[in-house]
């Protein structure tokens, strides 16, 4: 979403049961990094079912924009004629990463090791996130940085002319700075090290084998993650089938679990075991999820959803689940309203600095709803209303964040009143066809022009 963007307040209301087949855009995470790799692969890379949101755009520009080939040929279906690691040319101009924390981190560690500059910025939301947690280990292969105050975008990066392998140790789990850091390797010399304590989503380790280079995972004799990449090998170009984003499936997903009398199918989902954490989370609330046709697609394990409407009880969701489910917070904060008892989520201190600070805005929302909260800098408690119990009746603030946004929207699909977003605009960023699927289910969301 760009930083003019006019806001588009959005109201949902109480509706009927859910029916009919949920089809969810492919995986935001892989489609941002099928773009990245093919610009990386000597040749061209076709891939099939890429979210076309506006993250996913702002990515395929950015490779654009430092010489790959990037060609839409349908609905989904991209062709990238990639220059080969060591290959990218310095931008002409900025790069603007819009609303995508994930586009601007990883595009990072691709030009960390050329000799040359990149400047970056994005929209209010993105300008207002911390990327020193992502420039500092890329200053360890020679890159330096200036930026505004905390690492804060507008940012100019300046490439490493003779980069060093590196050894790093991640403080925080963020796959979004391991992929950084190995990204930053492809163009490095020798062998580049990560060492995580808590598993991330590993798509870029998956899908980096996939395209030929040399990546190996073991534990350490600790119990943590050691990833090692073998720097400048040669990328072999793929036909990537991107699976459908189990983010962006977790709110018809949530809608049907609330919505009483609720049916949907939801095809393709990606099943993952660094990303399924929610599902893992409903499951343990009493939710009627069947996992069917469970196979392989693009290096992804899949299965198909089936999901009803179900009676819910609240649970304390374990800290280390954090890492595979840290998108899926703000939904599962709706789901806890409705359910019967309390759900603690602990470990959750990264979702203050995501798109906005989820715990923060999740919590004023569903007071605002007449829901019950308790929080601290790493815990948000909800007490459940039980499944008739929400009132709703509040307009809620979204901060320019997606997940906020749809999250309250699905809570108000259930409550006794309508509930309101002040700004639905950030939805087109990772989810851009959530209204009208929401819609053909059997939901009341509607624009308030």
């Amino acid at each position: 979403m760009s930083s003019h963007a006019t806001p588009i307040p959005m109201s949902s209301r109480k509706t009927g049961p859910l029916k009919g087949t949920a089809a969810v855009p492919g995986d935001k995470s892989i489609s941002h990094r099928a773009l990245i790799f093919g610009a990386m692969a000597v040749g061209e890379t076709k891939i099939t079912g890429l979210l076309e949101g506006e993250d996913v755009l702002d990515t395929a520009k950015a490779m654009q924009a430092l010489g790959a080939d990037v060609v839409r040929e349908g609905a989904g279906e991209w062709t990238v004629h990639g220059v080969g690691v060591g290959g990218f040319t310095e931008p002409e101009d900025i790069i603007d990463c819009g609303n995508s924390g994930t586009g601007v981190r990883l595009i990072m560690g691709c030009v960390a090791c050329y000799d040359f500059c990149t400047t970056f910025t994005g929209d209010g939301s993105l300008r207002k996130r911390p990327m020193a947690r992502v420039t500092d280990p890329l200053a360890l292969f020679g890159t330096r940085s200036v930026g505004r105050s905390g690492g804060r975008l507008p940012l100019t990066l300046v490439g490493a002319a003779d980069p060093v392998p590196v050894e790093y140790e991640t403080p925080v789990p963020s796959a979004q700075v391991k992929s950084a850091v190995l990204l930053a390797g492809l163009n490095a010399p020798g062998k580049t090290v990560v060492i995580e304590k808590e598993a991330t989503r590993d798509h870029t380790e998956r899908m980096l084998t996939g395209f030929g280079a040399e990546v190996v995972t073991e534990k350490t004799p600790e119990g943590y993650n050691k990833i090692t990449l073998t720097g400048r090998p040669e990328l072999t170009p793929q036909e990537v089938a991107v699976p459908r984003d189990p983010s962006s499936a977790a709110f018809p997903v949530c809608a049907a679990l609330i919505v009483e009398g609720s049916d949907i199918f939801v095809p393709g989902v990606s099943q993952n075991l660094t990303r399924n954490g929610l599902y893992t989370t409903l499951v343990e609330m009493g939710a009627e999820i069947a996992f069917e046709n469970e196979r392989e697609e693009g290096g992804e394990p899949v299965a198909d959803l089936r999901v009803k409407y179900s009676k819910l009880k609240g649970i304390e969701v374990p800290p280390e689940r954090a890492a595979s489910m840290i998108d899926e917070y703000p939904i599962l904060s709706v789901v806890a309203a409705y359910a019967e008892g309390t759900t603690v989520m602990r470990g959750v201190k990264e979702l203050r600095v995501k798109e906005s600070d989820r715990i923060d805005a999740m919590a004023r929302g569903l007071e605002a709803c007449g829901v019950t909260i308790e929080e601290d800098e790493d815990t948000l408690i909800v007490h459940g209303q039980g499944p008739d119990g929400v009132k709703g009746g509040a307009t809620c603030a979204t901060h320019i964040d997606h997940r906020i946004a749809m999250s309250f929207l699905v809570l108000g699909m259930a409550s006794k009143e309508p509930v309101t977003v002040d700004d639905g605009s950030p939805i087109a960023t990772s989810f851009p066809v959530f209204e009208k699927l929401m819609t053909d289910l059997g939901a009341y969301v509607t624009r308030n022009n």
